[in-house]
Parts: structure tokens; sequence; C-alpha cells
């Protein structure tokens, strides 16, 4: 089944569903005070998606896989900002947990879909 939308993607919509947390998350109580942590957090979460769907449209799948690490990178990003706020108590460990596992299950669909890239050979 071929791709038509960057909606269509799975990491994509993995990275919606991160990004919509740490929106939620990052607006309560005493995180939402901290606005350089929660800033930075929603720009990285943002930055996933966002770089997903810009890479959809680069035109090669050279392109598409360094936005893809760039991608890639900002969920790390997320991951260790979740450090931080788990570090300032503005979340309890299992919210900690749950998000971090989260970036960590967008990393691996990306990961895959860069390895299926490479693998595949250049199609567009």
């Amino acid at each position: 089944m071929k791709i038509e939308r960057f909606e269509e993607i799975e990491s994509w919509k993995e990275a919606r569903a991160l990004t919509n947390n740490v929106y939620t998350i990052s607006l309560q109580s005493k995180f939402s005070k901290d606005y350089g942590l929660k800033d930075q957090m929603q720009r990285a979460a943002v930055s996933i998606m966002a770089n997903i769907a810009e890479g959809f449209d680069a035109g090669s799948d050279k392109g598409f896989i360094n936005f893809l690490n760039f991608a890639y990178r900002s969920a790390s990003e997320v991951q260790s900002l979740f450090y931080v706020a788990l570090d300032q108590k503005y979340v309890p460990e299992t919210c900690f947990h749950q998000n971090y596992d989260q970036a960590a299950k967008v990393k691996r669909l990306i990961g895959g879909l860069i390895k299926y890239l490479k693998s595949s050979g250049p199609k567009r």
C-alpha cells in the first residue's frame, strides 16, 4: 500500500499523540510557569511531527531520510526534557515513563522507516 499523505505515516500519528500529551502536561500547575522548559518541550515535540511531514514532501528518499533524522533527534530531546520535568517534580514517575516510552516508540517507528527507505532503493 502506497502512502499518499503524511497523515498516514505511523510515526507521524504517534508523534501527534506525544505532542498532545506534551501540551496537556506542560500546561499544568508548576510546569506551566517554567516557560523555558515548557516552550522547549513543546517545540521539540512539534518538531517531530513537522519534520516527518516536511520530509515526506522533500521530493526524494534521501531528502526524506534527512528530515526523519531531525525528527528522531527531536524525539530524543523530548525524552531528555522529560527527565528535567521529572527531576523538578512537574510530572510523576508514571507520567514520565509513559511519555518517555511514547517517544521511544516514535523513535523506533522513525528508525524503521529510515531503514526501509535506505534498503528499498530510490523510488522518487
